[in-house]
């Protein structure tokens, strides 16, 4: 049978690259695991990735920096617009102190029955984490956040809707998810299973514009689900078609995963992705050498000069408690 096993990875359009590393590594203390770039067009922009300890999937943020091409994204409805990360239950006091004494704003959010901490990415991406006990995901411990307190991996994601009833029925009728909770204006859904890293908030917003789908820096791109394997990913795809939901893209090979990509009613993307047998990130670095190198797709991989030439170079925290001590990759 057709099915989804949670979340994959989430993908975001940031600012300037190496803000973006200093926000992940040196304040939240997540590992890299890759520097590439984007696959699509012929623009050279970054991709980069960041993971808890094993880079499971469900754990993996991934984002594009436009800054270098002047792309800035409109956040507003009709748009996912929500980073929610998992963290250890009684954890969120640390991360306040810490978050804070980085200069980044922290807010407590009770939601759904969760104590939550809410801040935003250096562009302006919102990020909540939300306390979850017995995750069994494994924390980085290496970029100075213990594993008492080290981020698990993906919660969810919150995506704002001027109208919620189009995107209930989809993930109700067609996305194998099932509904646990409602709340005021926010409604929680779960995506097939594992019970953890699978949650889908609809956050009913009809007091801003729709946001915009294109890229640009400070909005969300897309969220992954995990498909398993290719024949359970197209099995998926051809039932969501033949239920007329059409808009999604052919297969696209990402070296480390093949994935669809489709429009849902609510206007965020989703991608339905396969960390297939010839990918994953050690495909092309060992496990001790995850994020050292810059790897490029074979149709690019002849012109590393000239893409190395126009990316800004990126260094990564060597300090785990200070993001301005770095060393170049």
């Amino acid at each position: 049978m057709p099915h989804i096993n949670g979340s994959h990875h989430v993908t975001l359009s940031v600012g300037d690259a190496q803000e973006d590393v200093d926000f992940h590594v040196g304040v939240l203390g997540m590992r890299f695991i890759k520097k590439t770039v984007l696959f699509d067009g012929g623009l050279p922009i970054y991709h980069l990735y960041y993971s808890n300890a094993a880079g499971d999937p469900s754990s993996v943020i991934t984002t594009f920096p436009w800054k270098q091409a002047g792309l800035v994204g409109r956040r507003g409805t009709n748009q996912a617009r929500e980073n929610l990360l998992s963290v250890p239950a009684g954890s969120l006091d640390y991360w306040t102190k810490r978050l804070n004494s980085f200069g980044v704003e922290t807010k407590d959010v009770d939601a759904l029955g969760t104590r939550r901490l809410a801040f935003d990415h250096p562009s302006g991406i919102n990020y909540q984490f939300v306390e979850v006990e017995n995750d069994p995901r494994v924390g980085w411990t290496e970029g100075g956040v213990g594993g008492e307190h080290a981020i698990h991996g993906i919660y969810g994601v919150g995506i704002h809707v001027q109208n919620p009833e189009n995107m209930v029925e989809f993930l109700d009728q067609s996305f194998y998810a099932g509904r646990l909770r409602e709340e005021g204006e926010r409604v929680q859904l779960a995506v097939g299973s594992p019970e953890i890293g699978n949650a889908v908030e609809l956050v009913v917003n009809r007091t801003e514009e729709p946001g915009t789908w294109r890229y640009g820096s400070g909005t969300f791109h897309h969220f992954a689900w995990n498909m398993d394997n290719l024949e359970n990913q197209a099995e998926v795809k051809f039932d969501l078609e033949g239920i007329g939901y059409t808009d999604a893209s052919d297969l696209k090979d990402r070296t480390y995963f093949k994935s669809n990509y489709m429009r849902t009613p609510g206007g965020a993307l989703f991608e339905l992705a396969v960390t297939h047998d010839e990918g994953g990130w050690t495909c092309d670095e060992s496990p001790e050498e995850l994020g050292t190198q810059f790897m490029l797709p074979p149709h690019w991989e002849g012109k590393r000069d000239e893409i190395m030439a126009k990316l800004d170079p990126v260094t990564i925290p060597t300090n785990p408690t200070d993001a301005t001590r770095d060393t170049t990759l």
